[in-house]
């Protein structure tokens, strides 16, 4: 196939485009190459793809409606993983005009390229995030998720809801992906294990928010891209049995589909925080603080319907990925581990 993944030089489009160039599909690759954080490991995650046969790269902001067009229009993609967005749920607080721009503008111009050139199927990032205010657990993709808490949790609410008005409309297959807390090698250093990691080896204490009483379903990037590539070798169909009169979220007479993409099994904050210790060598100091604005104490996941259609399983225990991402972080920054 040939595939557009955006985000191609963040954290989950890097690791979905070496998949599937490993496979053998071509793929474009487009990235904005923000500096929301450091620039220079986007730059190495792209360095490591643009070597690879069948991968090119077009430098472009979603945001960019007439490039965007001239972009769907030359390159006649048959699929799509729209996995590039402005991140972050705290930042989304300080920034929020930012979120409007690439997560809702820049989808609105996915959704329109898609439309007019016949994408057979749109596969795109949602977030755990949507979930806000709701409490009962696990989280499933047939509870309501009325009650987002951030900018960020709205504007991927709003996608799920934008990405159905094209299904029905247009009958454009579109697979919504609700990813919970990814981490791995060429991680986001915005995220707890990149930055509990920097610190702890630096000796600065660490930032434990709502006093470490928090549980996260922790999915290990190689999990998280066979769902993603699962999901999208197997087009989304409409749900013959939904019904108007108790409509179910997740699924539609439209040829739409919202999964969870995640761990099924929480970790808590603390014993994570062990687990990194261990792999260190390494006490962490901590500074325990009261829960952030649009936080949310706990996510943990109801891959059910995922694991029914895709036969998607996470397997990667979270000593395993943790230890994986820190002889990463170790070789990357060329440390030298203790011991």
């Amino acid at each position: 196939m040939r595939v557009l993944v955006t985000g191609a030089a963040g954290f989950i489009g890097y690791h979905v485009a070496q998949y599937l160039l490993a496979r053998g599909d071509e793929v474009v690759g487009l990235d904005s190459m923000s500096d929301y954080y450091d620039v220079s490991l986007k730059q190495a995650r792209l360095a490591r793809l643009e070597g690879q046969t069948g991968f090119s790269f077009v430098k472009l902001d979603l945001a960019d409606r007439a490039a965007m067009e001239e972009l769907f229009e030359r390159e006649k993609f048959p699929r799509v993983v729209h996995l590039a967005a402005q991140a972050g749920v705290r930042y989304s607080i300080e920034n929020p005009h930012a979120y409007v721009e690439s997560n809702l503008v820049g989808f609105m111009h996915v959704l329109e390229g898609c439309r007019h050139h016949d994408v057979e199927h749109l596969v795109y990032a949602s977030s755990s995030s949507v979930y806000g205010a709701n409490t009962r657990m696990p989280f499933s993709v047939h509870h309501n998720v009325d009650h987002p808490l951030s900018m960020y949790a709205a504007t991927k609410k709003a996608n799920e809801l934008m990405a159905h008005v094209y299904s029905n409309l247009y009958g454009l297959p579109t697979t919504g992906l609700r990813f919970f807390t990814v981490y791995g090698p060429y991680g986001r250093p915005d995220m707890a294990l990149f930055l509990f990691t920097r610190k702890i080896l630096a000796g600065e204490p660490i930032d434990v928010y709502n006093y470490g009483d928090h549980r996260r379903d922790f999915t290990y990037i190689d999990d998280i891209v066979e769902g993603v590539v699962r999901t999208l070798d197997r087009v989304a169909e409409p749900n013959a049995e939904w019904n108007g009169e108790s409509p179910d979220p997740g699924t539609s007479k439209a040829p739409y589909r919202v999964y969870n993409i995640g761990n099924h099994e929480p970790v808590e904050l603390l014993r994570y925080i062990e687990i990194i210790e261990k792999c260190l060598g390494r006490k962490a100091e901590k500074n325990l603080l009261p829960m952030q604005p649009g936080d949310v104490p706990d996510t943990f996941a109801d891959v059910d319907a995922l694991i029914r259609d895709v036969h998607y399983r996470p397997s990667t225990p979270i000593e395993e990925g943790v230890e994986r991402f820190i002889e990463w972080y170790l070789d990357y920054y060329g440390i030298e581990p203790r011991g």
